[in-house]
């Protein structure tokens, strides 16, 4: 049986970008895939927000990420459609913008507050008599599913094997992992790093490991194709998604989490549109803060309707176009960065998950991880991965 340096389980962007960082290295890599059309990154808009850099560690991040997309394309010799557009962050008549100038100068690059009326003029589909105002910034796209496959074509011709199969469990011999099963057939590897999303926490459960892993269900209804161009990616200008993550991955909800199905916080709604070159929309999003992994307790029509009631104020041209609900698992960590890195206690393993805002900072750290694993018994370190490792939540 072929043995290979690493498995890679889960063909995201986290798994696709570190298969392919390995494997420029040399490495033999399995990318296990388990085909799931509605992915985290397949249902991503695929924004870089590589202006959202708060502090040293993130602005490093965000100029590496976008200095990597500017490239990739090339780089992997399929397009990814990488281009830059105007990102209109939109906030209701009743909020007054200069209110927020402070919230948004925090960051590297700072949006500029503009009136409805400006904002038209960057994006003609608006509604002006929907909004208060915008904050404007540039801000860089790719079409997810398309950068996904050229990441894999490249793994691909890098000497990687893919495979399409659900890992039913990983191979444990004692305090070490060997491998991982399939419904037909064992893999074995030197090492098995598990980047499969908001199912990474459930995997690692199923191997008696528990990691300060959470989710939430992000909802989107998917729209063919919209006749009108879109030219700007519209977000809403007042987040309440990221208030509601604080609250659902304090350490008290960790029973929760590995227990029974929970409700963790209400459901909340962040409206916003994107169009892709194509001509097909992603309008979303619902987060909806529960501890099971499936549908079954979602209402998807009632959840289609929310979304829409949020989005056709502003934009009335989406108000008949039919479109499809879709739902995907979208992680995150209890400080906002990944985890990654050797699980503790368990040699061989590794997870690779919690990125949030992915395609801004993802790219640089799967580069640099990929480096770290390959070269960690010569000591070398990265004082930039160190931060992130999962170890850095042991002592709670």
């Amino acid at each position: 049986m072929e043995t290979f340096d690493w498995i890679v389980i889960g063909n995201g962007l986290a798994g696709a970008a570190l298969s392919y960082e390995l494997a420029r290295l040399g490495l033999a890599v399995l990318l296990v895939d388990d085909g799931d059309p509605n992915s985290a990154t397949r249902c991503s808009y695929g924004g870089i927000a590589y202006w959202s850099g708060t502090d040293a560690i993130t602005r490093e991040l965000c100029r590496l990420g976008i200095e990597r997309h500017r490239q990739l394309s090339d780089e992997l010799g399929a397009a990814t459609e990488f281009r830059e557009l105007d990102l209109l962050l939109t906030f209701p008549p009743e909020v007054d913008g200069a209110n927020l100038v402070g919230q948004y100068g925090r960051f590297a690059i700072a949006p500029q507050l503009i009136s409805p009326q400006e904002a038209h003029e960057l994006e003609p589909q608006l509604n002006v008599d929907a909004i208060g105002g915008a904050f404007t910034v540039r801000h860089g796209h790719v079409n997810p599913i398309k950068t996904i496959e050229g990441v894999n074509q490249a793994v691909r011709r890098l000497g990687g094997q893919q495979l399409f199969a659900t890992v039913t469990g990983l191979v444990r011999v004692n305090n070490r992992v060997t491998g991982m099963m399939t419904a037909t057939q064992a893999y074995a590897a030197g090492n098995v790093v598990v980047a499969a999303g908001g199912y990474s926490r459930t995997m690692l459960r199923n191997a008696r490991l528990s990691v300060p892993l959470y989710h939430t269900h992000a909802e989107i209804v998917a729209l063919p194709e919209v006749d009108q161009p879109l030219r700007a990616l519209i977000m809403p200008g007042v987040a309440t998604r990221f208030a509601a993550e604080a609250a659902a991955s304090d350490p008290a909800t960790d029973s929760l989490w590995d227990g029974p199905p929970h409700k963790i916080a209400p459901p909340v709604l962040d409206a916003g549109v994107i169009r892709f070159l194509d001509g097909s929309t992603y309008v979303g999003q619902v987060s909806r803060f529960r501890t099971d992994l499936g549908t079954d307790a979602i209402a998807a029509v009632q959840s289609e309707a929310v979304i829409r009631q949020g989005s056709v104020p502003q934009m009335p041209c989406l108000a008949n176009v039919p479109g499809q609900w879709r739902h995907c698992l979208v992680t995150f960590s209890r400080d906002g960065l990944p985890l990654i890195g050797p699980l503790p206690g368990v040699e061989g393993l590794h997870i690779f998950s919690g990125f949030t805002s992915p395609f801004a900072v993802l790219l640089p750290i799967a580069q640099r991880f990929a480096s770290w694993v390959n070269h960690k018994q010569q000591t070398v370190a990265d004082d930039l991965i160190e931060k992130m490792l999962v170890t850095r939540f042991s002592d709670s």
